[in-house]
């Protein structure tokens, strides 16, 4: 095999950037350029170009050392191939919104209705003063009162629009908080290119055409490319192609890098050819019209060959939550995977809905059938035409009292509180380093039960160091001096760390003054590259000497590998490998080993055993990963079959094993500590050896003495939850994994299998709910499966974030105890919001409903009841939805996915209250007037002014609820309802704001309010009454709920048996569960745009002639693919998703045996 790199031509960029003149290429050549594959690019590029080298001559710039970085020339680059930026959808404007919120069905009835009782106010019927219309006008009223009947339908009209803003400025501050979320995730997408010689890190935005890329194992390509040297180089290319199998690239076969596509293995360079909205990406981004704000244009369902209906939606796009909050509104059945929070609160609401529907129908009819039997059947008066108009005109004010009621009823500021409370969680938890990327993640982590946690980076503080070394037949406790260590072996030691390490792995000099060294790339190799400098080597003039180019051929690491090779070619034609790698891997390939005086020794299994007993066991003990270092040469006269890697990677010479510290972040044991009180158990999967994940999982708290828990290695673990057919089997699974608490040499199928065994489990009485960090390309499928998955922001690749729901900014495991909090406090401010909104729901749809019935008219007017309906929707909602949390929600059990959002507790507290206010008020509307000394205002004709009785009457009910916002603050039954208020500003503020408001409305409100002002001592009952509220509250809180058995919970989850048939959508059957479950992925997506540019193509092809079939036959292999759904994780382990009963099978990840085990479930003896 050839060397895998293109010679590069001396012509330096920084010489010819400067003078003007057009680029050798235009952008619509590069750009047909990449839409060709593999032999047809290299035939193209050789054709046309030449070579690679030819296109960097022609962009101008230089392979080695890439665009010199003048501000002008990146610019005219800009001007003349475009930005490497994806236009976002238009935003929705604020118009669209308001229209939106006015689709609202109890809205569009109360308008109509507000509309006809403003219309008939204007009709004055010539014979309407006619006495024998019955007391249509009393005698009290004057003509100027008569002339006033217009002022209820506007003030209706008017309160409905006020709900309307109020709304529509939510979901618009809403999306722009998003939008604000989305361009902060891709400000912080940068990626490594080199400009002047210089290897720096830019904001992909920033990327231009022309510019040297460096890419590495788990990179997302930002741009389209064309390969200048790689090593070992796999493209997960699904993204695009929805080939599943990752595809080669090599300089001689396929040289083509397209933007979207994930790096699975390797590295390289490559130039960047087209950016924006001219790379592959952009391009179908386009073709779905993702520009343009037209809805009709955005594929909904893509109806496909193979009668797959996928749901598209864009990557990353916010798009996703839109939905999801329309659905909150409208309510449908229920999406196979709804959050949990929002299925309780669907149901909910459709309850109370349907009864608020079935009250108000109750309410007109009784209204319409007693004046109608009061009007012509008791009083016996004839239906005269010329009255029509005014027994309309009470029919109307039947229907608003009706509709009022149902306004009332229905909580439609369920699903504002749950945004609400959702986005302050989600602005908050951004200062707790918690970037959410699905909003529904964050309230799912309040019901998390167990957390599957990496160790490296997450438990660890991620900065390697080598504190212990064997070599030369001695143990080093500490850094040997580099005199002990001879000059050959040192030699080998400084050569196999600098050359066999990616060479984006360094050490940079502190930021600070008497700060540690920062450590630039792999930490692992950091530690390596570190123990060179400290052995007072220097890496870099080793790199220097020996460039990238050089190197022959690299095996880089891989999980299944577990090591690192790399191979040069000596002046004489023979070849030398060095490796290196977790210690029992390669030890196992070494025949020999450098003794005292550096000469190889053989290296027989006993030796090796010993070895592992003395030197390996008590540095693992110690918590430390050890690595192996060893080099092969291989002779001059036959160039070995580097294919083979198994004969490549035996026959090894053993240099030295070093034991690399990674300590423990200091917060950790706390947070854990945190987590196991809060009935959450964390379990530790880690790729180290199983003594090393022991120690650590000891010092931070995941073991503790004396508790019988399981330690696994992944080969084990296998053992034990696969059958002879190697396929997993749940009981055996159900039987390992309570007890389970650290899966060591564990690999990504294994994360995958145990987080799906837990979630599929059935063993305790609630379905668990996992949590999962991860951060390593190959980490996707088990971050996609959990209920919430964590990528890290520092260490994690842009696969894993991309698989993941909430991105942790500092990879720390305490704020995964933050992310818990807040989830858990987000579903206790919805509960708070329930409790309060259905206390005033029952209260005031009881008092509406008798009042009408028993005086022929609602003590609360229609525009009062829509007051009260936004006080205690649309402020309440702000107010207890934004309660900060606190401590102590970590002191309790997660709830689980079945417990009802309205616990007994809340319910003694819904009705109680509810008893209180009805009481006063029923004694306030029936004996109010003798109580205050006032002119009954019961039995009032149509259009008689407002009188202070029912001022009072409704006075009375705002204050009450009032109150009962502070009381609601509590739900779990504690007395001090004042608690930490001063930490809530939102809450003082909408309570005065709100007492203010209704100071107001009562003294200037007049006839539109139906209110006259009140005297002071008046008010002062009011208030006085209202506060009794808090009295009372105290009162219910001595009452134990263990005596009040008949109180029902409401609000359950919804199970699968409750799903009526027929209402599922016609095409759930075809979607294969796996895919639901890759959360509206990239891939679903891609690959519908994928099927589309096909048929576009194939389109395009009857329109021009053949020009085009290529492209259109190119693409067709996609097609076959789609029928199996095989998500491939890495190389030679195979994870098939295909559906949800078939299991990860895995090829023998590891044929050779393991070591016999010495003392596998003991203490370490050191």
């Amino acid at each position: 095999m050839t060397n895998n790199v293109a010679d590069h031509h001396p012509g330096n960029s920084v010489a010819e950037g400067n003078h003007e003149g057009d680029f050798g290429c235009s952008m619509v050549e590069l750009r047909n350029l990449m839409e060709l594959r593999s032999a047809e690019a290299v035939a193209r590029i050789s054709d046309s170009y030449g070579s690679v080298q030819t296109v960097c001559k022609r962009l101008k710039t230089s392979p080695v050392e890439g665009l010199s970085g003048n501000p002008t020339d990146l610019e005219k680059r800009r001007q003349v191939f475009g930005q490497n930026f994806i236009p976002p959808k238009k935003a929705k404007t604020f118009l669209q919104l308001v229209w939106e919120a006015l689709q609202d069905v109890t809205l569009i009835i109360l308008e109509i209705a507000a509309i006809i009782s403003l219309g008939l106010s204007f009709y004055h019927p010539p014979g309407g003063d006619n006495e024998l219309c019955g007391q249509s006008s009393g005698g009290v009223e004057d003509e100027g009162e008569a002339q006033a009947g217009w002022i209820e339908g506007a003030a209706i009209l008017f309160s409905v629009i006020i709900v309307v803003l109020v709304t529509a400025f939510n979901d618009w501050s809403k999306e722009k908080q998003f939008r604000g979320l989305q361009s902060r995730i891709e400000q912080e997408q940068k990626f490594t290119v080199i400009r002047k010689g210089q290897v720096i890190q830019i904001p992909v935005a920033e990327i231009v055409v022309g510019d040297i890329a460096q890419i590495k194992y788990g990179d997302l390509l930002p741009a389209d490319g064309i390969l200048i040297q790689g090593n070992d180089l796999k493209i997960d290319e699904s993204s695009l192609t929805g080939e599943s199998d990752q595809v080669k690239k090599s300089l001689e076969k396929d040289p083509m890098l397209l933007s979207g596509t994930h790096v699975m293995e390797g590295s390289g360079r490559m130039v960047v050819t087209a950016v924006g909205i001219n790379s592959q990406t952009g391009i179908i981004f386009t073709l779905l019209g993702a520009g343009e704000g037209d809805e009709e244009k955005k594929v909904k369902k893509a109806k496909t060959q193979d009668g797959v209906a996928l749901e598209i939606q864009p990557l990353k796009s916010q798009e996703g939550v839109e939905n999801e909050e329309k659905e909150k509104k409208k309510v449908k059945v229920p999406k196979k995977e709804k959050s949990v929070l929002q299925g309780k609160l669907t149901r909910l609401a459709v309850q109370i809905g349907k009864a608020g529907l079935i009250m108000s129908a109750i309410t007109v009819i009784i209204l319409v059938l007693y004046f109608v039997i009061d009007t012509f059947g008791v009083q016996r008066r004839p239906w005269l035409a010329e009255c029509t108009p005014i027994y309309i005109q009470y029919f109307v004010k039947f229907f608003i009292i009706g509709v009022t009621v149902l306004v009332v009823a229905v909580p439609e500021g369920l699903p504002l509180a749950v945004t609400i409370s959702l986005a302050y969680s989600v602005k908050k938890m951004m200062k707790d380093n918690n970037l959410v990327r699905h909003l529904d993640a964050c309230e799912t982590m309040g019901n998390a039960t167990a957390i599957c946690s990496d160790k490296t980076g997450t438990l660890t503080m991620n900065r390697m160091t080598v504190v212990q070394a064997y070599v030369g037949d001695t143990h080093y406790r500490q850094i040997p001096d580099p005199e002990a260590i001879l000059p050959k072996v040192l030699d080998l030691i400084v050569n196999g760390v600098a050359i066999n390490s990616a060479y984006t792995s360094k050490i940079l000099p502190p930021e600070k003054e008497g700060g540690l060294p920062r450590q630039v790339g792999n930490k692992t190799e950091c530690a390596l590259l570190g123990f060179v400098l400290d052995l007072k080597q220097d890496y870099q003039a080793v790199r220097n000497e020996v460039p990238e180019e050089k190197l022959y051929k690299v095996y880089t690491f891989n999980s299944v590998r577990k090591s690192m090779s790399t191979v040069l070619k000596n002046s004489d034609n023979s070849f030398r490998m060095y490796s290196k790698g977790a210690s029992e891997i390669i030890l196992r390939k070494c025949t020999k080993i450098l003794d005292k005086n550096g000469d190889p020794r053989m290296f027989k299994v006993k030796d090796r055993d010993e070895m592992v007993k003395k030197v390996i066991e008590p540095m693992a003990c110690h918590g430390l990963r050890t690595i192996c270092l060893a080099f092969r040469d291989f002779p001059a006269d036959t160039e070995p079959d580097w294919d083979s890697e198994n004969e490549i990677l035996s026959d090894l010479t053993c240099i030295a094993v070093v034991g690399i510290e990674d300590p423990v972040r200091p917060e950790v044991p706390d947070a854990i500590l945190k987590c196991q009180r809060a009935g959450i158990t964390v379990r530790m999967v880690t790729g180290d050896n199983i003594n090393t994940a022991r120690a650590i999982a000891t010092k931070c708290g995941i073991l503790l003495p004396g508790e019988d828990f399981l330690c696994l290695e992944g080969k084990e673990f296998n053992r034990l939850i696969r059958n002879e057919k190697g396929e997993v089997e749940q009981e055996q699974l159900d039987k390992v994994w309570p007890k389970l608490r650290v899966l060591a040499r564990s690999s990504p199928t294994d994360k995958h299998t145990l987080v799906k065994g837990i979630i599929d489990s059935t063993v305790g009485d609630q379905r668990q709910v996992v949590a999962v960090t991860g951060d390593g390309t190959n980490d996707g499928p088990a971050l996609k499966k959990a209920d919430v998955g964590f990528a890290m922001g520092i260490a994690g690749t842009d696969v894993a974030k991309e698989a993941s729901d909430i991105i942790l900014t500092d990879d720390n495991f305490t704020s995964i105890v933050k992310a818990v909090m807040w989830g858990r406090n987000v579903y206790d401010s919805i509960s708070k919001f329930l409790q309060f909104q259905l206390t005033v729901n029952v209260v005031a749809v009881i008092v509406a409903f008798t009042g009408a019935c028993i005086t022929q008219d609602s003590p609360l007017k229609a525009v009062q009841m829509l007051w009260v309906n936004l006080i205690m929707d649309t402020f309440a909602s702000l107010a207890l939805a934004t309660e900060p949390p606190s401590e102590s929600l970590l002191l309790r059990k997660p709830y689980g996915r079945n417990k009802p959002l309205i616990s007994r507790t809340m319910m003694k507290n819904i009705l109680g209250h509810a008893v209180y206010q009805l009481t006063i008020i029923f004694t306030l509307l029936f004996a109010g007037e003798k109580l205050f000394d006032i002119d009954s205002g019961r039995n009032a004709p149509l259009h008689s002014p407002p009188t202070e009785h029912y001022t009072i009457v409704f006075n009375t009910f705002v204050m009450m609820q009032l109150f009962n916002e502070i009381n609601a603050r509590k739900i779990h039954g504690e007395r001090n309802v004042f608690e930490a208020i001063y930490r809530n500003p939102i809450f003082c503020t909408v309570v005065l704001g709100t007492f203010a408001a209704q100071i107001i409305i009562v003294e200037f409100g007049g006839k539109p309010f139906s209110c006259s002002g009140l005297t002071l001592s008046q008010w002062f009952w009011c208030i006085f009454i209202g506060v009794g509220e808090l009295l009372w509250g105290q009162l219910i809180c001595t009452v134990p709920t263990s005596h009040l058995k008949f109180l029902k919970e409401a609000g359950h989850g919804i199970t699968k048996e409750e799903i009526p048939e027929e209402e599922l959508p016609e095409d759930v059957d075809e979607i294969d569960h796996a895919e639901m479950e890759l959360r509206r992925g990239q891939i679903l997506w891609f690959r519908g745009l994928n099927r589309i540019q096909t048929q576009m193509d194939v389109v395009y092809t009857f329109q021009t002639g053949a020009s085009s079939l290529q492209g259109a036959l190119r693409r067709q292999p996609s097609i076959v693919s789609q029928h199996h759904d095989v998500k491939n994780v890495s190389s030679p382990t195979h994870v098939v998703l295909s559906s949800v009963n078939s299991t990860p099978t895995t090829s023998a990840v590891a044929a050779a045996a393991s070591p016999p085990a010495g003392n596998q479930g003991g203490e370490c003896v050191p």
